[in-house]
């Protein structure tokens, strides 16, 4: 995994080959909802039980820097995976040839609810080229969630922390990009049944979610992103939550159009790269005007670097997480 590079021609090909054919882009979504409930279950390539992801460096990408971006694929948000599906090229284009990375390597998962879904956690591998478009393109998009104002992003932040492998820490201390795009809360617990069900590991006590953040704040720049017209975009609840756990890193999108465009301009000022106003030009200059409007005014806090992120734990700090 990691090897070869994008190819905007074969990415439009490809998009134009399933539209001619009258294919939806998420086939595999399509073919599951052609099914009986029962018989969901997430994609192989997707499955997190017993599995670790890695980010390594290659003769292509001697420089890897992992990307992970988890959607929440619940009620209304299980449409955001699909904006950012026709806007690869794009995301693709900011990063590598605005200089924003030399060698980025991209993740997609998604989040459903551990306690009501087929289908709550799916984690794909970290990709170079068009492939990151099939694994994208695979995610079951259940629209399940259990009404209870969260899902199972405490589950996914689990999984990233302990079973993910990356070059760019290991070899240089650099950390990884991770963009969780949902709108609810994390669950009051990390229920240890989740764990050895989902994820395979045989933990037999439930842990606190705020020391899963702040194990996986070690190794990762972690943000929130809640997008407008998801069903809790006003509730301060929200904010307050995830502001606790990430501060400055929850980000609100007016536009949940511009969630590829987003994340490309914050990685670009946190590799210190751009300022606000170079990457809201650069936005331009790739013709996302629209965009950059929502974009800006995400990343005003961002552009000043003045608030310490709430989840960065002391130096000498545990390295364990706290169990309940």
């Amino acid at each position: 995994m990691g090897h070869g590079h994008w190819d905007d021609n074969a990415y439009a090909a490809a998009k134009t080959f399933r539209a001619a054919k009258g294919e939806d882009d998420f086939g595999y979504t399509a073919d599951l909802r052609a099914k009986p409930a029962r018989e969901w279950k997430v994609a192989p390539a997707l499955d997190p039980l017993n599995a670790v992801r890695e980010c390594r460096d290659s003769a292509d990408h001697a420089d890897s820097t992992p990307i992970a971006v988890l959607f929440d694929v619940t009620g209304s948000m299980r449409r955001v995976p699909r904006i950012m599906q026709g806007k690869l090229g794009k995301l693709h284009g900011l990063l590598k040839r605005r200089g924003y990375l030399a060698d980025p390597q991209v993740l997609f998962g998604a989040i459903g609810d551990a306690d009501s879904d087929r289908v709550p956690l799916q984690i794909g591998q970290f990709e170079s080229d068009n492939r990151m478009d099939e694994q994208l393109r695979t995610i079951f998009l259940e629209g399940g969630g259990g009404g209870q104002k969260s899902e199972s992003y405490e589950l996914a932040a689990y999984f990233m922390a302990r079973h993910v492998v990356t070059d760019a820490w290991q070899n240089r201390g650099r950390k990884g990009y991770l963009f969780i795009i949902g709108d609810e809360l994390n669950k009051p617990v990390l229920e240890a049944r989740h764990l050895r069900h989902v994820i395979g590991d045989d933990v037999r006590e439930d842990i606190d979610p705020a020391s899963v953040y702040r194990e996986l704040a070690r190794k990762w720049h972690v943000y929130f992103v809640l997008p407008n017209q998801s069903s809790y975009y006003h509730d301060p609840e929200i904010g307050e939550h995830w502001s606790g756990l990430l501060g400055q890193n929850f980000l609100k999108l007016d536009d949940p159009g511009a969630v590829c465009e987003l994340i490309a301009a914050t990685i670009g000022l946190e590799e210190r790269v751009v300022d606000v106003d170079r990457a809201l030009a650069d936005l331009a200059d790739v013709g996302s005007v629209a965009e950059s409007a929502a974009v800006g005014k995400a990343l005003a806090k961002l552009g000043t670097k003045s608030v310490v992120t709430s989840a960065v734990p002391d130096a000498g700090g545990p390295s364990d997480v706290v169990l309940r």
